[in-house]
C-alpha cells in the first residue's frame, strides 16, 4: 500500500516467496569450450545438459522470448508466472514497465572479440524493429553494464579522444590516414571549437566504415606486415605485447587471425579505447556507444532487449549505416565501477530499524563474523539507467546476513559457494500462491533465483566452505527515488509529502521517505 511516498507492506496479506529458474545457455562462435567456460559450468549445474563439442558463450537469466529463463517446479516460462501475478513486480514497476521485467541478466564466456557494435535507443529501438523485426527483434533500447568475475576481462569502449586517434593513425596506419585523407585526419589532431571532436570523429569513422572493401583489405595486410615483421625482429620469444607494439597494434594483429580476409572491424578497433578490468570491477555503456568484448568472463545486466547493431569482427549482417549514423561521437575513456561498500546495522532480523538522522538502514546478521560484520558483505553498482543495478553478496563461511526488500523484483545468481536462503515479506498475495513457490532455498553455485518486490533475503554461509557468493539483478534504486519525488510532488498534499523526515512503521516494516535513501542499503 503506497500513500504520500510512503509504502506500507502487510505482511500477514502476503506469501515470503522465491522462484527457482532453470535458465539456458547459448552457444554462439566467440565463446568458450565447455570445460573451460563458466557459462557452461554454471549451466550444467543449474540443470541443463553440456555437449562438450559445443563454445558456450552466454547463460540468460530473464524472460526475454529468445531464451525465456523456465520455472523448476513447473516449467512453465517466468514471463508467463509475472503476467499471472503482476503483483511480483511491484506497484511502481507495473507503472513505469508493464506487468514485464525491466532487465536481463547473463553471465557471459568470451574467447575471442564479439563484434563492434552499439545498441539503439528506444525510438531507434521501435523504428528499427519495425522496418526489419528479424534483424531487430523487439522494440526496447539496451544499455547495459558488464562486470568482470575473473581478472584480466578486456573490451573496446567508445570513442578514444581524437588526437589520440589521429596519433595512432600515422604512427600505425599510414594506409588508413591516406584511405581518410591528410584534411580528415588532421581535422582530428586540431578540433577548434566545442562541436568539432565530435563532427572530426563522426567523418573519419565514417570515412572507415564506408570505404571500399577492396582498399580495406589491402590497407589491413600491409599493416598487419609490417606489424608482425617488427613484432619477429624485437620479441626474443617473449609475445607480442613485450615486442615493440603498443596495445592497440598487438591487439590489430589478434583481431586480425581471428577476423580474417579484411574485416574493417581491425581497423574501427584503433579509433576505441582498450578496456581491462580485474574482478569486481565494471563498466557501463549507453545506448549507441560502441563497443566490442574482447575476452574473460563477466556478468552481464541491460534492459530487456536483444537488439544489437554490428558493423565489424562478426560474420553476422553488419547494419555499418545505422551504426555510423546514429553513435553518439562522444570521445572519452568510459567510467569504471570498484563497486560502492553499503552500510549494514547490527540487528536481528526484525527487517529494518531507524539508523543513524532517521535514515532507515538494513539488518546485518554476523554469523561468526565478529561485531563489525564482516562476514557480510555488499557491494552495489549503480550505472545512470533506471532498469536495472548489481549487488555483489559475499557471505563467509558460517556468517549470515539480511538484505531488506527491495521495491522491485530481483534475479539472484549464485556463482559460488553453498548455504541457503530464506525469504520473509513479500508481494504476492497468498490466496494467489502454488507449490512453485518457496520461502527456504538451500543454494549452492549454478542456483538462480526470481524474487518478487518485497522480499527481505537472509544469507546463510554453510561452515567449512568457500564464501557463498552471489550476484542480485534489480530494478535501480535511483528509479524509486525519483518516482517517489515525482508522484510526491502531485500529490494532494505536496508540503507533507517533500518535507515529512520521520520513518514511519507498520507491521513492523519501516517506510522511509525516498528523499531519505541516499547511500543506504535501503536505497533498494
Amino acid at each position: 500500500v503506497e500513500f504520500n511516498n510512503f509504502e506500507f507492506t502487510f505482511r500477514l496479506a502476503h506469501l515470503p516467496s522465491m522462484l527457482s529458474l532453470r535458465c539456458q545457455a547459448q552457444n554462439y562462435g566467440w565463446g568458450r569450450p565447455a570445460e573451460t567456460s563458466e557459462v557452461a559450468k554454471l549451466a550444467q549445474l543449474n540443470g541443463s545438459s553440456i555437449d562438450d563439442s559445443q563454445l558456450y558463450a552466454e547463460l540468460w537469466m530473464g524472460t526475454h522470448p529468445n531464451c525465456p529463463s523456465m520455472i523448476c517446479a513447473t516449467g512453465s516460462p517466468l514471463a508467463q508466472w509475472i503476467e499471472a501475478h503482476p503483483d511480483c513486480l511491484g506497484l511502481k514497476v507495473q507503472q513505469r514497465f508493464g506487468h514485464s521485467l525491466p532487465f536481463l541478466f547473463k553471465v557471459l564466456s568470451v574467447n575471442k572479440a564479439l563484434s563492434i557494435q552499439s545498441h539503439p535507443d528506444k525510438q531507434l529501438a521501435e523504428k528499427l524493429h519495425a522496418q526489419h523485426p528479424k534483424l531487430y527483434p523487439d522494440d526496447n533500447h539496451k544499455p547495459e553494464m558488464a562486470l568482470a568475475i575473473s581478472d584480466g576481462f578486456e573490451a573496446l569502449c567508445s570513442f578514444r579522444q581524437p588526437q589520440a586517434i589521429a596519433s595512432q593513425l600515422r604512427k600505425t596506419a599510414p594506409e588508413v590516414v591516406q584511405l581518410l585523407g591528410q584534411v580528415t585526419v588532421e581535422a582530428l589532431e586540431s578540433p577548434s571549437t566545442q562541436q568539432e571532436p565530435k563532427e572530426a570523429l563522426r567523418n573519419a569513422f565514417s570515412a572507415l566504415m564506408t570505404a571500399d572493401p577492396a582498399s580495406i583489405t589491402s590497407a589491413i595486410d600491409a599493416i598487419v606486415a609490417r606489424l608482425s615483421t617488427q613484432a619477429a625482429s624485437s620479441s626474443n620469444g617473449q609475445g607480442n605485447d613485450a615486442a615493440g607494439l603498443d596495445p592497440h597494434e598487438s591487439l590489430v594483429l589478434r583481431l586480425n587471425s581471428q577476423y580474417p580476409g579484411g574485416d574493417v572491424g581491425v581497423l574501427a578497433s584503433l579509433f576505441l579505447n582498450r578496456v581491462s578490468l580485474n574482478a569486481g570491477q565494471a563498466v557501463y555503456l549507453a545506448a549507441n556507444e560502441p563497443h566490442a568484448y574482447l575476452a574473460g568472463e563477466i556478468v552481464e545486466v541491460m534492459a530487456s532487449s536483444d537488439n544489437v547493431v554490428r558493423a565489424g569482427l562478426t560474420p553476422k549482417f553488419k547494419d555499418c549505416d545505422v551504426l555510423r549514423n546514429t553513435l553518439t561521437y562522444r570521445p572519452g575513456f568510459p567510467e569504471v565501477l570498484q563497486g560502492t561498500s553499503l552500510p549494514l546495522a547490527k540487528t536481528g532480523y526484525d527487517g529494518l530499524h531507524a539508523g543513524e538522522n532517521g535514515v532507515g538502514t538494513p539488518a546485518g546478521v554476523n554469523g561468526s563474523a565478529g561485531e563489525k560484520g564482516q562476514g557480510f558483505r555488499v557491494s552495489l553498482y549503480k550505472p545512470p539507467f533506471e532498469e536495472f543495478e548489481v549487488l555483489r553478496v559475499h557471505v563467509a563461511g558460517g556468517s549470515s546476513g539480511v538484505l531488506p526488500p527491495n521495491k522491485g523484483p530481483m534475479i539472484v545468481l549464485v556463482q559460488g559457494g553453498k548455504g541457503s536462503m530464506q525469504a520473509s515479506g513479500g508481494s504476492v498475495p497468498k490466496h494467489l500462491c502454488g507449490e512453485e513457490l518457496q520461502e527456504h532455498i538451500d543454494v549452492s553455485r549454478g542456483c538462480v533465483l526470481f524474487v518478487p518486490a518485497g522480499t527481505q533475503l537472509n544469507f546463510a554461509s554453510a561452515p567449512g566452505v568457500e564464501p557463498l557468493l552471489a550476484w542480485v539483478s534489480a530494478v535501480n534504486s535511483t528509479f524509486f527515488q525519483l518516482h517517489g519525488a515525482v508522484h510526491g510532488a502531485g500529490s494532494a498534499n505536496p508540503a507533507a509529502a517533500g518535507s515529512a523526515e520521520a520513518s514511519f512503521v507498520q507491521g513492523g516494516v519501516a517506510a522511509v521517505p525516498a528523499s531519505k535513501l541516499q547511500g543506504s542499503l535501503m536505497a533498494n
